[in-house]
């Protein structure tokens, strides 16, 4: 909640990451009409998740595991420097191409993704 107040001002859009990463940060796309695109490498890893020995378990529990209660949010450049200050991790950006997430690793290449996370109405 503190996270959630000192955005105030900041942030354009924010959701917790209750249900996946990539299903939360994708209702924000869908919503807005934009595409996101994450950076595997800067997404944060729990020690759970470091630590995992099966690398497939690993990545769908990293994006699309959820109850995380993480927030997702987006924020214009400009205020870029505020945020950092607050000691979160940039994972990613907005970017031009149809409403959705994708993943790319550090040589641009998509991430395959099998799952995004949970769907209530499913």
């Amino acid at each position: 909640m503190k996270l959630g107040r000192a955005l105030r001002g900041l942030a354009r859009s924010a959701i917790d990451v209750s249900d996946g990463l990539l299903a939360d940060l994708g209702h924000i796309a869908h919503a807005s009409g934009v595409a996101a695109e994450l950076r595997w490498e800067d997404i944060p890893r729990a020690r759970a998740i470091r630590e995992c020995r099966n690398a497939a378990l690993a990545k769908e529990c990293l994006l699309a595991g959820g109850d995380d209660y993480e927030l997702v949010f987006t924020a214009p450049r400009s205020k870029r420097a505020r945020i950092a200050a607050l000691g979160v991790s940039r994972i990613g950006a907005i970017v031009a191409g149809r409403p959705g997430v994708r993943v790319r690793d550090a040589g641009g290449r998509a991430v395959p993704v099998s799952r995004t996370g949970f769907d209530h109405f499913a």
